[in-house]
């Protein structure tokens, strides 16, 4: 599912990988309870965001402090960071959110596009008006 987007190298993802990481956490953020876990878009193609949080999990490089906060605001400890700025890898914040898309799946159930179609596309019951 994930082979179209770019490799990492050596640790370090592209630009476009970043802002796709952060596309998946507003996605994440505006993910209203109940819902079927959200989808981005890359190049055209769409990925739920747990495939996006998964696909960073080797990365190495620091995220920025707009990107740290979204993460950090859902965490029930209060983050605090190795270095003097209260620094997190995009791996770490990966890892967090690959967890919390997985508890929101468990509470939802199924959480792809594909049940919230299905849900939208069972023809309605008459008996409500029969009889």
């Amino acid at each position: 599912m994930t082979n179209f987007l770019p490799a990492l190298y050596q640790g370090h993802a592209p630009i476009t990988l970043q802002t796709l990481f952060k596309d998946a956490l507003e996605a994440y953020d505006d993910w209203e309870e109940g819902m079927p876990e959200p989808i981005v878009s890359f190049e055209g193609k769409v990925l739920p965001v747990s495939a996006v949080f998964q696909w960073m999990r080797p990365c190495t490089d620091l995220m920025p402090a707009n990107m740290i906060v979204i993460v950090a605001d859902r965490l029930t400890k209060p983050w605090s960071g190795a270095g003097p700025m209260d620094a997190m890898t995009f791996s770490t914040a990966a890892r967090v959110m690959s967890v919390l898309v997985r508890r929101r799946l468990k509470r939802f159930g199924r959480g792809s596009i594909e049940a919230f179609a299905e849900r939208f596309s069972q023809p309605m019951h008459a008996a409500a008006h029969e009889g």
